[in-house]
């Protein structure tokens, strides 16, 4: 044991810790709100600040998992953080009222909670930064073993490791059949070893991914978790193009998953996504003549030929529309057939300052504006890429079920730029599959935010 890194003794109060901090910050709000309203008495009365506290309880209780989360994705911590505000609101303002504190100035109520509602995101935010952070240097990790060495558990492990910040410290497969993909170095041995070397590493999760046909081996591994108080969870085989959520139902006794549908078939969440690309795509444009004037006139010293750039591409449900850019390369007969390259000669030398800096990419808010694309969405390709792709990747197409956009969940995470081989291509792919089965509005600010930070460093395959 003496190899293995400490964990830390209070890695398991991390969650108390946090919710204390959260009640500190609802009665640092409430004294502020209450002395910024000096002239009303009610607000300061002992059984309106204990209410202020007792609201909190059941919203606490209801979220309390979110704070042992180990995969800690920004965009459904500030959702969490909000639904905490308006539990918050819905069980106190409720409580006053039946208890008679119904003279209370609505005024109080939008102070207290417009401040409960920017810093208790922010909290949550900073918090989750800084366990992510702690985890990075090697506390709070939980040991996690994983039971099956099929494409599934080669699959889960790499998402175990994919971020320090979740904190999992991956010890090791355990199956009675090595998969030939899986190294020796992290091949524990059968599974009758699994009761033996959970008790002498101190695993914390079992994770288990044989078939379900496999029962004795599932209750083997269930019955160690038990006996070792670890925690056990089971991940059924699925392929690795089905990255959705799954909401877990009961049929009787026997458990039945269902896929959720795709989020933006909600016209409520189409709205939302329409009316921000257009407040956005207009603030954009208003600003776009102060671009527009100095980019053209250096376009037209660089090389002849028009500002603008315009290609067919394929849209939404694979309709074809013409796509704006600011004209980067020499005109060319192969524009519309080849993609470009690093070192490409058509690029003339302002067009790749302009590539590196994505400002090519403004004119896009036009379409943005007019409904063709999105600000964020799936990145729209050439016709002759749809036709090609289309035949050589499962779930190409699935990537037009929503409006292509200026960025998107595969180019904030690397995959942009030139695609030599297939799975460059099918990584994007499966990017733009799991951005459409996961929208949310968060995820979409999240992405235009990590868009402008990587416009600000540079990228290495913008070009």
């Amino acid at each position: 044991m003496t190899g293995i890194n400490q964990r830390g003794r209070y890695g398991r109060y991390i969650h108390l810790i946090l919710t204390a901090i959260d009640f500190i910050i609802i009665n640092a709000v409430f004294f502020i709100t209450a002395n910024l309203n000096p002239e009303f008495v009610a607000v300061k009365e002992r059984t309106v600040w204990l209410l202020a506290n007792i609201a909190y309880m059941p919203v606490a209780y209801t979220l309390r998992s979110t704070h042992k989360l180990r995969s800690i994705q920004m965009e459904n911590v500030v959702a969490n953080s909000v639904k905490a505000v308006v539990g918050h609101a819905l069980i106190y303002v409720s409580a006053l009222y039946f208890l008679g504190f119904d003279n209370i100035p609505w005024q109080v109520f939008v102070v207290f909670y417009g401040l409960l509602s920017v810093t208790l995101p922010l909290w949550w935010t900073v918090s989750r930064l800084l366990i992510k952070q702690y985890r990075r240097k090697g506390r709070n990790f939980s040991r996690a073993v994983i039971v099956g060495t099929n494409a599934t558990a080669q699959r889960l492990m790499q998402e175990l490791s994919s971020d320090n910040g979740f904190g999992y410290k991956f010890m090791g497969y355990f199956d009675d059949t090595k998969h030939p993909d899986v190294s020796k170095e992290m091949y524990r041995g059968p599974i009758s070893k699994l009761d033996d070397y959970v008790r002498e590493y101190q695993i914390d999760e079992i994770f288990c991914t044989l078939p379900g046909e496999n029962a004795e081996a599932l209750s083997q591994t269930l019955a160690v978790a038990d006996s070792n108080v670890a925690q056990y969870y089971y991940v059924p085989p699925i392929s690795r193009y089905i990255n959705r959520n799954f909401e877990m139902y009961a049929i009787g006794s026997m458990p039945v998953m269902s896929v959720r549908h795709n989020p933006l078939k909600s016209m409520r969440n189409r709205v939302l996504k329409r009316g921000f690309d257009i407040l956005f795509s207009s603030m954009a444009l208003l600003a776009f003549p102060i671009v527009l004037i100095p980019v053209a006139i250096a376009i037209k010293m660089s090389s002849p030929g028009p500002v603008f750039f315009k290609q067919k591409r394929t849209g939404y449900k694979g309709k074809e529309f013409n796509c704006y850019k600011f004209r980067t390369m020499r005109v060319n007969a192969q524009a519309d057939s080849l993609q470009a390259t690093e070192h490409d000669p058509r690029k003339t030398r302002v067009g790749d300052f302009m590539r590196r800096t994505n400002i090519d990419e403004l004119p896009q808010f036009i379409n943005v504006f007019l409904g063709n694309m999105s600000v964020v969405g799936p990145r729209p390709h050439m016709l002759k890429h749809t036709e090609e792709y289309s035949k050589l990747i499962d779930k190409y197409m699935v990537r037009h079920l929503i409006k292509p956009g200026i960025t998107g969940w595969a180019q904030v995470n690397g995959l942009r730029g030139q695609t030599e081989q297939l799975w460059q291509m099918e990584g994007r792919v499966e990017h733009d599959v799991w951005y459409i089965e996961h929208w949310s509005f968060l995820l979409d600010l999240k992405i235009i935010v990590r868009t402008i930070i990587n416009a600000v460093h540079g990228e290495e395959n913008a070009f």
